[in-house]
């Protein structure tokens, strides 16, 4: 082992000629393809997204979708094929697909259409050895790429850093937990991987975001990065950070630095123990501490466009600002995103259609979905499942407030609530109380709201037909109903959710897919248009899973004050043109239709009069 780090040491001698011109390679790479992200005047687009290795699935896709015919040739003459990301990981099948996208993409050009592959977040962590979710299957289809040799000797290097640890002195062990690291065929997928590898190669060629007519195509979505940055900034500076860092990677495992069984997750770790540990030359030393920095690209981060979740966990009261913005600075009219899966299996839009999602969870043994098809044609919308079905339409996003069966949206549960049998009927008929309430095979918790003795005054009716209204998306479904005599509400109460003096002390919601800074933001106009400024911590609720704010407890607002609440100097609200439209569309006799028989006419004058002032806010 002794001669093996020595040679290792030598090897340095040569990193920087090496890395430099790895660099300029994949720079000259870069530039060839720079430029091909606009596409105008396109008759038909086809896009998919997410495959995730579900090969047969993806096939019977693209044949409904008429791009490609029984004989798995290109037959889709003009038409451009997208496929927003995640080939990779969880399923078998992924080179397969990659080999299929490969071959298509030529075929696509000779009859004057084109396939646009975009990189993912799986391709992404592929590239760069975050290997998480790689099943055995897909190391296994690069077993003949693998040598005993290169085997052995990077067990060698796996055993030098690991002697010290808890199974340094027991071979067998030790050689047990290599193997589990790196299944076989792991180092043939690694050095396929790799910028001068088979599929390495052609993946660094492939941008991250693309604008065909007037739609915008991305594997996750469009985060204030993309606002700031653009079209060109996007596929150029982050396709810089991921080519630099694979060139830094590759030099470092040539050298012997890094060992392609050196995860990514601990890429900054394993590095500085490195460096402390001495034996790099100042170039390799310079080129890791540079390979640490990128590796907190926003590439790889949730605020990234390969992870940002905003656009399909946040209400359009809440993103709709950030979203115009980055459509505007792209120069596209709506945007196709994948990598979240839509609860309801089936391709969907949001936020009055700027937002489509086609994630629909294709590879079933993982996400329980089947294969959909996004069709741009003409101007036209319309989808294909992998089952042949033809012309089938976007399904509007469900309106699903707090936490849930995904088999149940909330016109489901309003119907529960309204005419379902009630159990545990409340003995005490003065006081809120939780009931459960059947229908058919569906049973919802709700609580049991009575009504107080002023007539036309029901405060937690108003919050959620008003939430109905703005497209608020916060508070769970509310009726009216009379419940062992006594008239009242009953409302939802979303699953395993906890309040949030139970989540702060929790410490739950760092990462929630729509920041919970943001959802604050938009709870507090809410709560400044109802005069309901001092929200108690127990009438929010937050769910783990979902990572979404639930309101609840309306007791106190909707009062006769017309003026805004008190507000501290550092509470400015947050009211953008998104909220002013949404607003401004509450007109007095909106207001009064909607509202007129749950709050009374000094509430409603008053109500009306916040409205005005947060309009002019």
């Amino acid at each position: 082992m002794t001669k093996t780090l020595t040679g290792f040491r030598k090897r340095f001698a040569g990193f920087t000629r090496m890395l430099a011109a790895t660099v300029c390679l994949l720079a000259s790479v870069s530039l060839a393809y720079a430029g091909e992200w606009r596409f105008p005047d396109v008759q038909r687009v086809v896009a998919v997204s997410d495959p995730h290795g579900a090969y047969a699935d993806l096939i019977l896709t693209l044949q409904s979708s008429g791009v490609i015919d029984d004989r798995l040739a290109w037959s889709g003459a003009e038409t451009h094929l997208v496929l927003a990301g995640d080939m990779l990981d969880r399923g078998a099948e992924s080179r397969q697909i990659m080999d299929l996208m490969k071959r298509l993409e030529s075929e696509a050009i000779r009859a004057g259409g084109r396939v646009h592959v975009l990189l993912g977040n799986h391709e992404v962590m592929n590239l760069v050895g975050d290997l998480r979710y790689v099943a055995d299957a897909e190391y296994a289809a690069f077993i003949e790429e693998e040598s005993a040799d290169e085997r052995r000797f990077w067990y060698r290097h796996y055993w030098h850093y690991r002697q010290n640890s808890t199974n340094g002195d027991d071979p067998v062990l030790l050689e047990t937990e290599f193997d589990e690291k790196a299944p076989p065929g792991y180092f043939g997928h690694r050095r396929a991987f790799r910028s001068d590898g088979e599929y390495g190669k052609w993946l660094l060629e492939k941008p991250l975001m693309i604008v065909i007519n007037d739609t915008a195509y991305v594997h996750a979505g469009l985060p204030p990065y993309v606002a700031e940055h653009g079209l060109e900034g996007v596929n150029v500076a982050l396709r810089a950070d991921l080519i630099e860092f694979m060139a830094i990677r590759s030099a470092l495992e040539e050298t012997g630095v890094m060992s392609p069984v050196d995860g990514f997750r601990n890429h900054s770790a394993s590095l500085m123990a490195r460096i402390t540990a001495g034996g790099m030359d100042d170039d390799a030393k310079t080129s890791a501490l540079r390979s640490i920095e990128l590796r907190d690209s926003p590439l790889h981060g949730s605020q990234g466009p390969l992870w940002y979740r905003g656009l399909s966990a946040c209400s359009a009261l809440t993103e709709g600002d950030s979203l115009s913005a980055a459509l505007e600075k792209i120069g596209a009219a709506r945007v196709v995103i994948g990598h979240t899966t839509t609860a309801s299996h089936l391709i969907q839009q949001r936020m009055d259609g700027r937002v489509i999602e086609i994630n629909t969870g294709m590879l079933t043994s993982s996400y329980g979905g089947s294969g959909y098809a996004l069709i741009i044609e003409n101007g036209e919308v319309s989808v294909a499942s992998q089952d042949g079905e033809q012309d089938l339409r976007p399904i509007e996003l469900p309106r699903r407030v707090g936490y849930r069966s995904a088999s149940i949206d909330d016109d489901l549960i309003a119907n529960v609530l309204a005419n379902g049998e009630i159990e545990d009927l409340p003995t005490n008929g003065d006081a809120r109380t939780r009931v459960s309430v059947v229908m058919a095979e569906e049973t919802v918790v709700a609580e049991f709201n009575p009504l107080s003795e002023e007539d036309g005054f029901v405060p937690e009716l108003a919050a959620y037909r008003l939430d109905r209204m703005l497209g608020l998306d916060m508070i769970p479904v509310t009726v009216r109903r009379d419940v062992g005599g006594k008239p009242g509400t009953l409302q939802f109460i979303p699953i395993k959710a906890m309040n949030e003096r139970e989540r702060l002390a929790a410490e739950r919601g760092r990462n929630a897919p729509c920041a919970l800074e943001k959802q604050r933001q938009t709870m507090a106009v809410f709560d400044a248009l109802i005069h309901n400024p001092n929200r108690p911590l127990q009438s929010m609720l937050y769910h783990p899973g979902s990572r979404k704010l639930v309101l609840v407890d309306h007791e106190s607002a909707f009062t006769t004050d017309p003026k805004l609440p008190d507000l501290h100097d550092n509470d400015a609200l947050a009211i953008g043109s998104q909220w002013r439209e949404a607003l401004q569309e509450l007109s007095d006799q909106r207001l009064r239709e909607n509202l007129g028989e749950v709050l009374d006419e000094h509430r409603l004058r008053a109500l009306a009069s916040r409205r005005d002032a947060l309009i002019a806010y």
